[in-house]
């Protein structure tokens, strides 16, 4: 199975704008931050902007959010970065001559769509703001 790290990658460039100095916001700097190439941090930066979550200008390294860190939130981020994605997936393949495999597909569907449901309201709970304390904290208690 193939993993996504587009939802994780965008919360750390939307909190390394948020919390980084002035001069420290190209996207080779982000990148070494993220650990990934500048040009995945553009892409990604260039999706952020397009769904107004950050302001910036062609030919600057001066990114900021677009609003308040408390006005964004992981569902936010999660919906421009990966939109119509579900969390969880059913496997189309079953043996339909089977009990189980003739339903689990619809059995699964629900279920999944109840944790859709529930992971969309936690995250739309959560915010920017609330990573960056976070972040902030644990700073504090290192060395």
């Amino acid at each position: 199975m193939k993993y996504s790290y587009k939802l994780s990658d965008a919360i750390h460039i939307l909190v390394y704008i948020h919390i980084a100095p002035k001069g420290l916001l190209d996207s080779t700097t982000i990148a070494t931050s993220v650990e990934s190439n500048p040009s995945v941090v553009r892409r990604l930066m260039a999706t952020l902007k397009k769904a107004g979550l950050i302001d910036s200008r062609a030919g600057t390294a001066e990114p900021k959010l677009a609003r308040p860190a408390a006005e964004i939130s992981l569902l936010d981020v999660f919906r421009a970065v990966e939109p119509n994605s579900a969390l969880l997936h059913v496997d189309p393949r079953t043996n339909s001559d089977c009990p189980v495999g003739a339903h689990i597909q619809q059995t699964l569907d629900g279920a999944y769509s109840r944790i859709q449901r529930a992971a969309e309201d936690e995250m739309r709970q959560l915010t920017i703001q609330d990573m960056v304390a976070d972040i902030q904290l644990r700073n504090q208690h290192v060395g």
